[in-house]
């Protein structure tokens, strides 16, 4: 056998043709589905349901997704990080040791062996990494090490939806830092925002990098790679200035100054009948001719009193046992909604709920809709307020009774409070916190989280070692994690058409996707000599070479399953002509006509051009 036919031999090898590919597309959306990239990603055959929140990766989602894992990889391995892979199936011992056994909650895959051992699926590595690290490290001439994995991860989420979006199963790459010094941490941190910001640009996505709170993980600095997306949980806001994104959580409200209280008239109290809504009551207050500095009330100048129940594991009583949920108060603008996300991140570790019917008949002091500060106060209820709230402010809220609110109630003078939170909602058109223009809200879908974790899990898991002065000294540490899986889901929801999928040249299962479309031989022929061509010039190709599939379908499927371009042979390759299809980038929709000695080398241009 001939060198040249061992080649082409091979050449055809490695060919994937449509006729014999595990693929079956759907013309119609899956029932559960309610997100772009669900109904596509299943119509194109790249995912299939297993359960709830948990999916089969069909051949050409499972190239996507190595794809994905490629280009992650060589930007972490970039940075100097080294690659590992820890078990899925943990023991219970170090989620105890740093209390996430029990802080996960319900979202814990827990389980027990035969022996009764109690285990758990991983939801997160923290706990494995550093206890590596202490078990292998002693010295602080091991440092700086930065390690990663790309696993899969474990989540019992209640309401697992949309797709690969949200799933209790999906694929993560999670990495960690771990530095002698602070200052260490902080370049460990800076290189991770960087490989990021690379990886993102490389896939083409649309995205901002947001400050961010810790929640759970812990730690100080912390920010959100937020893709932009319509379908997004998450909303985050962006100044008009550019100089500050930040999801809605971790924005810090600027104060007005404190006000003088010399001179300001005294608190009234009035009857407000039916007056148990911010708008029912701005309606009595302008109906009575009541104003505020000489103009009509409007909500703003109204003060809403939120009951909520705090449960905080670090209140304790005397004998250390946890006191359990605590009524609180909570206030802010009359034009603010509760943003329960806010309050839930304000609060963390303790977790609230809004006070029940119960609650309000157990304490006559509560009046609902007519629950003020003043009675909050005198039953030594905590309140806590919106930081517009200062000192010398005047508001018209509830009385503490039935049909009756106070006109004048000034912070400071007629009621205290015990500390400032962040609970109310961001509006469009808030000034900035950088004091540089005003906040727009947008809405996006988490793409990765990078955290200066500092010290908690070291100290946790007593991570002991010696510094260059012969001294025990504890390794900080640095979290970074991106959803890979989820990443694909983003791609599709941001690049796609009323056709179907738009894949990036290096994401896409293919870069190419040939059709024939010319039932001739020599046009049949033709495409096996091209593939070959392909392939030699390290073009992946897709071939549908169906041969009682119509024109029709066929370019329906090719457009369907996002390759980012398409080559037919069709009626104009008998006059030497191609056609070449562009899917998505700058020239996306484009056709043009392509002699076919030429194809090969315009397909790598446009390749190259994309990359």
């Amino acid at each position: 056998m001939s060198m040249a036919h061992t080649l082409a031999l091979n050449l055809q090898l490695m060919i994937t043709r449509l006729s014999t590919l595990f693929l079956r597309t759907l013309r119609e959306d899956p029932a559960d589905a309610e997100v772009p990239s669900h109904k596509l990603l299943v119509r194109a055959g790249y995912i299939r349901r297993a359960a709830p929140g948990v999916y089969s990766w069909l051949p050409l989602g499972l190239k996507a997704v190595r794809n994905i894992e490629e280009i992650v990889r060589e930007e972490m391995n970039a940075i100097g990080a080294q690659e590992l892979l820890f078990p899925a199936l943990l023991p219970r011992e170090p989620y105890e040791a740093t209390n996430r056994w029990t802080e996960y909650g319900d979202d814990l895959f827990r389980l027990q062996d035969r022996k009764g051992t109690d285990m758990l699926l991983g939801p997160t590595h923290e706990e494995m990494f550093t206890l590596a690290v202490k078990d292998l490290y002693s010295s602080y001439k091991d440092f700086p090490v930065t390690l990663y994995q790309i696993q899969t991860k474990y989540r019992d989420e209640a309401r697992p939806r949309a797709g690969i979006l949200r799933g209790r199963e999906f694929v993560m790459k999670d990495s960690y830092s771990f530095d002698m010094t602070d200052e260490g941490l902080s370049e460990s941190y800076a290189a991770h925002r960087r490989a990021y910001q690379a990886i993102f640009d490389r896939v083409g996505l649309k995205y901002e990098i947001c400050q961010a709170t810790s929640g759970a993980m812990g730690g100080s600095a912390s920010e959100e790679f937020l893709a932009y997306s319509d379908n997004g949980e998450d909303t985050f806001v962006v100044s008009t200035a550019g100089d500050f994104a930040a999801n809605v959580e971790a924005v810090q409200t600027i104060a007005p100054a404190d006000r003088p209280v010399e001179g300001l008239p005294e608190a009234v109290v009035h009857e407000t009948p039916a007056s148990e809504t911010i708008e029912s009551l701005v309606d009595w207050a302008n109906s009575a001719g009541v104003n505020v500095e000489d103009r009509e009330v409007t909500a703003a100048d109204t003060l809403k009193c939120m009951v909520v129940k705090i449960d905080d594991p670090r209140v304790v009583s005397e004998d250390g046992t946890p006191v359990g949920p605590q009524l609180t108060g909570i206030l802010m603008p009359g034009d603010r909604a509760l943003d329960e996300k806010r309050l839930e991140a304000s609060l963390e570790p303790a977790a609230f709920e809004l006070a029940s019917d119960e609650d309000f008949a157990k304490s006559s002091f509560l009046v609902k809709g007519y629950v003020g500060p003043r009675g909050l106060n005198a039953n030594g209820v905590r309140v806590l307020a919106d930081p517009r709230v200062v000192a010398g402010s005047s508001w018209i809220t509830g009385a503490d009774a039935a049909q009756q609110h106070v006109v004048g109630l000034v912070a400071g003078r007629d009621f205290e409070i015990d500390g400032y939170i962040e609970a109310a909602e961001i509006k469009e058109g808030d000034p900035s916190p950088t004091g540089n223009g005003t906040l727009r809200l947008a809405r996006g879908i988490e793409l990765g989280h990078i955290f200066q974790l500092g010290r908690k899990y070291t100290e946790a898991m007593d991570v002991q070692i010696l510094d260059e002065n012969g001294k025990r000294a504890v390794p900080t540490m640095g979290s970074y994690g991106i959803g890979v899986t989820r990443m694909l889901a983003v791609i599709a929801e941001q690049l796609h058409d009323d056709k179907g999928l738009v894949w990036p040249v290096e994401i896409a299962p293919y870069q190419v996707h040939l059709a024939v479309a010319n039932k001739d031989a020599a046009a049949m022929e033709a495409s096996e000599r091209l593939v070959g061509e392909f392939e030699a010039a390290g073009i992946d190709v897709l071939v549908d070479d169906r041969p009682k599939v119509s024109p029709g379908v066929k370019f329906k499927d090719a457009e369907l399953l996002g390759m980012p371009f398409i080559v037919i042979l069709g009626r104009s390759f008998a006059d030497g002509i191609i056609e070449l299809r562009i899917r998505g980038g700058e020239n996306g929709g484009e056709i043009l006509e392509v002699p076919a000695d030429e194809i090969v080398s315009r397909v790598q241009e446009l390749i190259a051009a994309a990359r």
